[in-house]
């Protein structure tokens, strides 16, 4: 019963695979016919399908780009960053949706420690840093057994000095992967889909608006009450603003 269960399984994800593909193929077809429309719809039944993949993502922030929609464009580009964040072409066209946008935000300077502790621990993901982790404590158990059973006493030295180092690159590693655990967690990004939105002093309509923000602008939420975010800008400004003004980006 367990093997025709197991079949099954198979067999319906197989299907829904070759589904997926098809509708990408289709999609695709679609786009480069200039039907972004079609394209966008395709591609959309996609990630409704539970398939969530950079490529989706890029190729609908393309169709939106071409249809001059700058909001969607840079959220389906910025959810391709999160599945594939080296990738330059998301980069690229990234960076011409966003000089679509309105705001000119100024991005608040990092210190030089700041900026050591973000491309050091930054290098990979937390876990990528975990697989280093796991790779270095295996090394360091074949470099202690190593040890115990080298005979010659040159032999014991380098495999217990490397066994040493392999412990410390775990550990380190370890420490990066939490780091980046944490920074991730905390960061919660979403970007701006009103046209033009005021960013309130406190969470009420009654509050004063202290200033506006437009569409495609990225923000990272930091709080919640109710139906309204409180959000704050590359350039360290923060407000409220109302849930359905924004999308989060880490929603997969």
């Amino acid at each position: 019963m367990k093997k025709v269960l197991y079949i099954i399984v198979v067999f319906i994800g197989f299907i829904g695979t070759a589904q997926n593909d098809e509708l990408f193929n289709n999609a695709t077809e679609a786009y480069n016919k200039g039907e972004y429309d079609k394209a966008i719809e395709l591609y959309t039944q996609i990630l409704d399908n539970g398939q969530h993949s950079a490529s989706v993502y890029y190729n609908l922030g393309n169709a939106y780009y071409k249809l001059n929609h700058i909001a969607p464009s840079i959220y389906n580009y910025e959810k391709a960053l999160l599945l594939a964040p080296n990738d330059p072409e998301i980069k690229h066209n990234l960076s011409f949706a966003q000089n679509m946008t309105l705001d000119a935000i100024e991005v608040m300077p990092k210190t030089g420690l700041g900026r050591i502790y973000k491309s050091v621990t930054g290098l990979f993901t937390f876990d990528q840093w975990s697989y280093i982790a796991v790779i270095s404590l295996l090394l360091f158990v074949l470099l202690y057994i190593a040890f115990y059973y080298f005979r010659y006493s040159l032999y014991k030295r380098i495999a217990f000095i490397s066994s040493i180092v392999a412990l410390f690159i775990m550990a380190t590693s370890l420490v990066f992967a939490f780091v980046q655990y944490n920074d991730f967690m905390a960061d919660q990004p979403a970007i701006v889909f009103d046209s033009e939105v005021q960013i309130k002093a406190e969470p009420n309509m009654g509050s004063q608006a202290i200033f506006l923000l437009h569409e495609g602008t990225k923000v990272n939420v930091l709080d919640e009450l109710n139906e309204w975010k409180k959000i704050r800008i590359a350039d360290g400004k923060s407000g409220w603003l109302t849930s359905k003004s924004i999308k989060l980006l880490k929603n997969f």
